[in-house]
């Protein structure tokens, strides 16, 4: 496994990062969700991403590090909504403090390695919200700071914001991020190349279209996201979408590797990704990612790649 620093910090994290959200839903229990973070640790990985609002997912995953916390380096989220009514959602000061102290409490930990703000919160000054994060620092609760689904002028006032007080700042950003879905390159990628962010993408494979698992006029999987989710699918499942993906499936069979494979390692070859966080809802799923990492694009591969994706091919 290769190791890559977050950023500009000295934190070193696995370049495959293991995601909680199936923790919970579809079969994946406390027993199946232990066995895929020992799996994931076996195999090297030790960051593993989750959110006060994935469910039970903090609560599985401290029940299965249990004696092992040292071993991994933990990613949770604060201020989407965990529930209705006033104080429920958000980046104030009153719900960071609340909810970092049950986070703890269900990750069985004293301290959160990535305490990252899941979303934009509009109606919280951004100086509240940081001091309450940087107070946590301070307080040994938490040891870096990251956000999710921020807009590059949203960062980069975050960071100067922190700069200014001095605070402690953002070392990650985790934005939806993929080869068919790109628009992190257009501000936010040079935002955090300017600032030193290390990157997270999620749904490095499309929320599954890039998996292998999907084929033109083959009925969609039952153990797949868009079976259990039909209303993403019409945006997914389309002929010119298809087109791509069969160029895409065919470059990377010339290359001895598979369509998955070559998502991921696409993803480890742009500007400052420091590691993929990768889902999965079964032992087993996580050695395909973590081979997937072993793939270093040549030149002439990135290139070929690149003019498959602006059809110039």
């Amino acid at each position: 496994m290769e190791y890559r620093h977050l950023g500009i910090s000295g934190l070193e994290v696995s370049v495959i990062a293991l995601g909680t959200t199936s923790f919970g839903r579809r079969g994946m229990q406390q027993e199946e969700s232990t066995k895929v973070v020992l799996e994931a640790i076996e195999h090297g990985v030790n960051l593993i991403d989750t959110s006060n609002t994935y469910g039970p997912a903090e609560e599985f995953l401290g029940r299965a590090i249990t004696g092992i916390r040292q071993d991994v380096v933990i990613a949770t989220k604060v201020s989407s909504k965990i529930a209705d009514g006033p104080n429920r959602s958000g980046s104030s000061r009153l719900h960071i403090v609340e909810q970092v102290e049950k986070s703890l409490g269900h990750l069985q930990t004293d301290y959160i390695d990535i305490y990252q703000l899941h979303v934009v919160d509009n109606n919280t000054p951004i100086e509240e919200t940081l001091r309450a994060m940087d107070d946590l620092v301070r307080q040994g609760k938490v040891r870096y700071l990251g956000c999710s689904n921020f807009g590059a002028w949203q960062v980069s006032k975050a960071v100067s914001t922190s700069q200014r007080l001095g605070l402690t700042s953002f070392v990650c950003v985790q934005p939806e991020y993929n080869m068919l879905r790109r628009g992190a390159e257009t501000d936010l990628i040079p935002c955090c190349e300017a600032h030193g962010l290390g990157i997270l993408p999620y749904h490095p494979l499309d929320s599954g279209f890039l998996s292998g698992k999907y084929r033109r006029g083959n009925p969609i999987p039952v153990d797949s996201r868009f079976h259990h989710v039909p209303q993403i699918t019409g945006a997914h499942l389309t002929e010119k979408r298809f087109d791509l993906l069969d160029r895409l499936d065919a470059f990377a069979k010339d290359c001895g590797h598979t369509i998955l494979e070559l998502a991921i390692a696409w993803l480890l070859s742009r500007p400052m990704v420091a590691s993929v966080l990768t889902g999965t809802s079964r032992t087993g799923q996580i050695s395909d990612s973590v081979r997937a990492a072993t793939w270093s694009l040549t030149p002439d591969q990135s290139r070929r790649i690149d003019r498959i994706l602006t059809h110039n091919d």
